[in-house]
């Protein structure tokens, strides 16, 4: 049966953490690692939901005047809910939808690394939906659904358009950057996952520090830093340090899970090194002049459960094909 194939990369945030949230813009960076999800028509009385190496259970539900009612699978594919709720599809036939997020996933371990695994399964499970690459808007009140209103949008604009964005969460505007020439970089999973959704829970409960203020300035003048390497490697230090003093004002421990001990000897080194989004484990980014400089620095510091990851910046976004 004819369906459609749809993908949408993971991202990194490279400035503007939490900060996005009150205003300032992001830098964000999409990686080539992506969510994958394939929707074809077929025979039945019901949708039906499949997710490899996630869930053996098949979801099932039914549509009724729009609104869904699942048979079976719905605390597991509430993704699925989000995306069909936010779009609301009229297929002539029932669908098959099958959810791949296995690239997200480090393979010894079976954590996720945290690169953006469900925002890209919403951007990627509206384009399929709708039909369309055109579904900024669209993935947005999904994830929104999803997350229960939580979340700046980054994540989302990041997958739909892919390569080095700075975002601000009014007007969910995105404008694309270019790499900076002479900038190198590598990306390190810590081997440890750690959930966004707790550490903004907390930054809920714990309410606004003088440092919250001072984090939004230094996400300011970061964003206008992306435009060079020599300033971005020079307005870093600044900004790890209104980061640093924002994340022990509001307990949310950003720079554990080796990130700290990166942050240090990076900066011995004449390099930088910084946790990426919500921090606490995850992955962070090493940065500097030149690859050998980086390898150099990695393969003579190893810190425990830290690895360089093969990850790259993604120029493209959500891509869409008939499958």
């Amino acid at each position: 049966m004819t369906g459609f194939l749809a993908s949408a990369p993971g991202k990194l945030v490279l400035s503007g953490e939490y900060a996005v949230l009150d205003g300032a813009p992001a830098v964000c960076m999409a990686v080539n690692r992506r969510a994958r999800v394939k929707v074809t028509a077929v025979g039945g009385q019901w949708h039906r939901v499949s997710a490899p190496g996630y869930s053996s259970l098949e979801g099932r539900f039914v549509v009724d005047d729009n609104a869904i009612a699942w048979l079976q699978g719905e605390d597991e594919y509430r993704i699925v809910d989000a995306a069909w709720r936010a779009i609301a599809p009229v297929p002539k036939r029932c669908l098959s939808i099958e959810l791949d997020a296995r690239a997200f996933v480090d393979d010894a371990s079976g954590n996720k690394i945290g690169i953006g695994s469900s925002a890209a399964l919403a951007v990627a499970m509206a384009a399929a939906l709708a039909q369309s690459a055109d579904v900024l808007e669209p993935a947005l009140r999904s994830h929104r659904l999803f997350q229960q209103g939580a979340g700046s949008g980054a994540d989302i604009a990041t997958s739909v358009r892919g390569g080095l964005i700075e975002y601000r969460r009014k007007g969910a505007a995105v404008s694309p950057l270019r790499w900076p020439a002479g900038l190198a970089y590598r990306l390190v999973w810590t081997g440890v996952p750690a959930s966004t959704r707790v550490k903004l829970d907390k930054l809920e409960k714990t309410g606004h520090r003088a440092s919250r203020a001072a984090l939004f300035d230094a996400a300011e003048s970061m964003a206008s830093a992306w435009r060079s390497a020599a300033a971005v490697m020079s307005q870093y230090p600044a900004y790890i340090e209104a980061l640093q003093q924002f994340s022990v004002d509001h307990d949310l421990g950003i720079f554990d899970a080796g990130h700290e001990r990166l942050v240090t000897d990076a900066a011995a080194a004449g390099l930088v090194y910084k946790p990426c989004g919500a921090g606490g484990g995850d992955v962070g980014i090493l940065l500097g002049n030149s690859d050998e400089q980086l390898d150099k620095f990695m393969n003579s510091r190893k810190v425990p459960g830290c690895e360089v990851l093969d990850f790259e910046l993604e120029p493209d976004g959500v891509l869409l094909e008939q499958c």
